[in-house]
């Protein structure tokens, strides 16, 4: 049985932790604008008929680059690795377990995904609930997350404190009302995004142990047809994504073998309102995620097979 272990009970598991999670200061270089890196990024956004959201660091070089990387954007189903923040510090702080088990209820229903098919009185594992909102991006679960996080209020007081003061949850959320009718469920700038990725990966997002989980979490995503269709899959990536009729985004921290590094794209008012797998804005980030392989990894040989197109959802 799954089972996620508060950091102040369990100090030599943590110690280990730490050793295997490197801290900001030694596994991250000062970020700086790489003129190289902004023109790819700049060739990229070129054209898109929309308003686009980017932010890309190199974890161990410091290269970054940004476009409107500060104007907020919607995260749509982005917003539920905040969700995961705000659930890990409450079971940090005991009020939850991540083994324990759950009773689903039909009041939890808001979708026909998995867990809105569950059958009234159905047991289930809060490990497993956070699966569904992370990998399968379960909105039933995800809602259900939020309110045993102690819902959206808890979560934006979490993401202040740690130093988010553009992201943050509306549905569900006192005083966010107007908010919620401009960007629906959460709001965020890529920035911040990228900065929330980069917490979990250092350790330093609830706890050690909180962050490794978390992070193992965000690496089994069932949505991989888009930035990550661009990233050889023997390469672990860390990811998350997103999408309104004319918004679409994606996170990624991919673990490359010349350094780590973290991009996120996002979009709005975007003219193409498809749900089709080459929708404009999957097809941008699908670019973006390509070309950035390839300024960060030269001497790779991988290729994307012919087909690939087959098993886009």
């Amino acid at each position: 049985m799954k089972q996620f272990v508060p950091q102040c009970k369990y100090a030599i598991l943590c110690a280990c932790v730490v050793l295997a999670m490197p801290s900001r200061s030694e596994s991250q270089q000062k970020a700086f604008e790489d003129s190289a890196l902004q023109r790819l990024m700049e060739q990229q956004v070129s054209g898109f008929r929309g308003d686009v959201g980017v932010y890309v660091e190199n974890l161990k070089t410091g290269q970054s680059a940004a476009i409107n990387a500060d104007t907020l954007f919607p995260t749509a189903s982005m917003i539920k690795v905040s969700i995961l923040c705000g659930l890990f510090d409450n079971i940090a702080k005991g009020d939850l377990k991540y083994n324990q088990e759950l009773m689903f209820r039909d009041s939890l229903k808001h979708d026909d995904g998995i867990t809105g098919s569950l059958r009234d009185s159905t047991k289930v594992i809060l490990s497993e609930i956070v699966m569904l909102m992370i990998t399968l991006s379960d909105n039933s679960a995800a809602l259900w997350c939020q309110q045993l996080a102690g819902n959206g209020q808890a979560i934006n007081e979490w993401l202040e404190t740690n130093g988010f003061h553009q992201m943050r949850v509306n549905t569900w959320t006192p005083g966010r009302q107007a908010a919620h009718e401009q960007y629906g469920w959460g709001q965020t700038t890529p920035r911040e995004m990228v900065n929330l990725f980069m917490l979990i990966r250092s350790g330093r997002a609830v706890s050690p142990d909180a962050s490794e989980e978390m992070f193992r979490v965000l690496t089994k995503p069932y949505w991989d047809e888009i930035g990550l269709s661009q990233i050889p899959p023997t390469i672990h990536v860390a990811s998350k994504n997103g999408a309104l009729d004319a918004s679409k985004s994606e996170t990624d921290l991919v673990v490359a073998p010349s350094g780590d590094y973290v991009f996120c794209v996002i979009t709005k008012n975007q003219t193409d309102q498809r749900w089709k797998p080459d929708n404009e804005g999957y097809v941008l980030i699908r670019k973006i995620s390509r070309a950035l392989w390839k300024f960060f990894e030269p001497q790779s040989t991988w290729e994307q097979p012919a087909g690939n197109e087959r098993w886009m959802k």
